[in-house]
């Protein structure tokens, strides 16, 4: 059973190849079938495969059959996951970053 951690870490290796990014900005635009997907990257529809598994396995896309036809439709629901973890170091960094410019104009004063 995959947990919480598991699953960020699957989305965020989905996240971590330019490829896949650029198919999951594809199919916010709507579904498409796979041999679609592959014609911009000139890849094989076997290596897109590849990285569609991927994105699947991370749960953000869904792949869809009608006969020998398979499209993809995203999923976007696990990237919540990913964004609130980085916004939790962003309210880090954020207090960091405001404390320093504290600190400086109270030397500037």
């Amino acid at each position: 059973m995959l947990t919480e951690d598991d699953r960020l870490d699957d989305v965020f290796h989905a996240l971590s190849n330019r490829t896949r990014r650029s198919l999951l900005r594809r199919l916010a635009d709507g579904p498409a079938r796979v041999t679609e997907l592959a014609e911009p990257h000139k890849m094989s529809v076997n290596a897109i495969s590849k990285h569609l598994f991927v994105l699947e396995r991370a749960g953000l896309i869904r792949r869809e059959k009608s006969g020998h036809i398979q499209s993809c439709k995203l999923d976007a629901a696990p990237m919540a996951s990913a964004d609130e973890w980085i916004r939790d170091y962003k309210r880090y960094w954020t207090g960091k970053i405001d404390r320093f410019a504290a600190f400086v104009e109270k030397r500037k004063g």
